[in-house]
């Protein structure tokens, strides 16, 4: 299994809309950047994913899976981006927040520090467990 982190502003699409959706869950579409499309295409069906909800909040707020891995994004008229489903897994009890990531020289290498701009990016499996740990689970 694989990590990762997706990020979204709660005002486009939210922790708790993501949550809504329930089982059948929902694309993650609109990406267009093409570091992001192959993070994307290297998920598989079972990896998780840290739901960070960037500029308003900028925390990691749940977990999500992905269930479906990568088909060409429907909202993209070029063709050349792709999309994955995702359902929400499980919420944080305590979000984790960009400040407490910084804080935390363990995660001093972390893609969220490193490449903060990147929508979709690989989480190790040691960042996974920090921030699990660190988000109370």
């Amino acid at each position: 299994m694989a990590y990762w982190l997706v990020k979204s502003e709660p005002s486009v699409w939210s922790w708790d809309q993501q949550v809504a959706k329930g089982a059948k869950g929902e694309a993650w579409t609109g990406v267009r950047n093409h570091s992001a499309k192959l993070h994307m295409m290297a998920m598989k069906k079972g990896d998780r994913a840290f739901f960070y909800h960037s500029n308003e909040g900028k925390e990691i707020v749940g977990i999500a899976e992905i269930i479906r891995e990568a088909y060409p994004d429907p909202t993209d008229e070029s063709g050349k981006f792709v999309c994955v489903d995702l359902k929400a897994d499980k919420k944080l009890k305590t979000p984790v927040t960009l400040a407490a990531v910084k804080e935390e020289k363990k995660l001093s290498e972390m893609a969220l520090l490193k490449y903060s701009r990147l929508s979709v990016q690989p989480v190790t499996a040691d960042e996974w467990k920090l921030v699990c740990k660190m988000g109370g689970l």
